[in-house]
């Protein structure tokens, strides 16, 4: 099997390079890419709250690394595996934001918590707090823990001030335990297009986190740490003053759902696009269509569809056509491109686009300057 660095190593520091990477490839700018580190550690920086990127967009160590590296106090991971992952590459203060229950991963969990500087877990049931507190005295070690509170989704999280409060109990009576706050994330508020509706939303919202927050503080937990928040919400979060650490992750790529959100209230977006997948059009056959190789197996389709970046109309329509192509439909533009002709595509959803691919190509301009791993690809469990 010809691997992406027996591919492309050789283009490394050629100029122009880029248009000759094999196709479909993941592409990162790297310029792009450390503006929006920058922005966003900036933007933290001056409202005196503490970020912690969520890793699960990137699974790079490389980014998280330059995360830290621009004052992040740490990283968030989706699951153990991104965890053990990026803590074997050296990143340090990785939260696991899932909660970590079968017994195999409480195991890990035990494990890592002897290894990775500044760990720290969410849970979300007592039962599974007594089970991480027992597997973390058969290995001598601690763990820092934060109480999951459920925003309405019911996906994960405490359902009630109450649980929350009952969840402390449990937490301050395990020996291993230590309580450090409250994550709270309001997934399905993220992508409101309407910058008013979407500030709507998380008011309401966080009236409910402050009634939980009240209730653990006259129960005698009052969180050291409050955090949450993502990309679409981050401006809003910041002027609420609720939370003290934030973990947007997206903002390092941008991705066409967070491009049809007004995420700055009518202002310039903070951040750019640094994320594409380069594609070539393989067929050209009909005037008004033509198509490419970058299909299912080469972005996401949670999303939405995605569009076009740069190499061909921006108007033209992208449409799937299977697991290995899609078409570009647009008047005429069967006649204006050719085979072998590259088109870049901004993604529908980031996060599970990169999931598809080994490496990112790094670009700076047309140039590819390096080949990153996507270290935690895959690694869902």
């Amino acid at each position: 099997m010809t691997t992406d660095r027996e591919l492309h190593d050789h283009l490394i520091g050629r100029q122009g390079s880029r248009a000759d990477l094999n196709t479909p490839v993941l592409v990162l700018d790297v310029d792009a890419l450390d503006r929006n580190i920058s922005a966003m550690a900036v933007l933290a920086a001056n409202h005196g709250v503490a970020l912690r990127p969520h890793a699960k967009t990137h699974k790079s160590v490389d980014i998280a690394l330059r995360q830290k590296a621009a004052g992040a106090v740490g990283v968030c991971c989706a699951k153990i595996g991104e965890a053990e992952v990026l803590a074997e590459g050296g990143v340090t203060g990785i939260l696991i934001t899932s909660p970590v229950a079968a017994p195999a991963a409480i195991d890990r969990l035990a494990a890592l918590a002897g290894t990775a500087d500044g760990l720290m877990a969410v849970v979300d049931h007592p039962g599974v707090a007594e089970r991480i507190n027992a597997a973390l005295a058969a290995t001598e070690r601690k763990l820092d823990v934060i109480i999951d509170i459920d925003p309405g989704i019911a996906r994960t999280g405490v359902a009630s001030a109450e649980a929350a409060v009952a969840l402390a109990k449990a937490i301050s009576a395990s020996p291993n335990l230590q309580y450090r706050g409250v994550q709270y994330y309001c997934g399905s508020q993220q992508h409101i297009e309407n910058y008013a509706e979407r500030r709507s939303a998380i008011i309401e919202r966080t009236a409910y986190l402050q009634r939980v927050i009240a209730a653990l503080d006259e129960a005698g937990f009052a969180p050291a740490i409050v955090t949450g928040s993502g990309t679409g919400t981050h401006r809003i979060d910041l002027e609420l003053g609720v939370f003290n650490e934030l973990q947007a992750g997206s903002y390092v790529f941008m991705d066409k759902q967070y491009l049809d959100c007004d995420i700055a209230d009518g202002s310039e977006p903070p951040f750019e696009v640094s994320l594409a997948v380069d594609s070539r059009v393989v067929s050209a056959n009909h005037s008004g269509l033509v198509t490419i190789d970058a299909g299912y197996k080469s972005l996401s389709t949670d999303g939405g569809v995605a569009v076009v970046q740069r190499g061909a109309p921006e108007t033209a329509f992208f449409a799937f056509m299977g697991d290995e192509h899609a078409a570009l439909i647009a008047p005429e533009i069967g006649t204006q491109l050719q085979p072998g002709d590259p088109v870049s595509l901004t993604v529908p959803h980031c996060d599970p686009t990169v999931n598809l691919y080994d490496h990112y190509h790094v670009v700076t301009g047309d140039t590819l300057v390096d080949i990153w791993p996507v270290s935690a690809r895959g690694r869902a469990r």
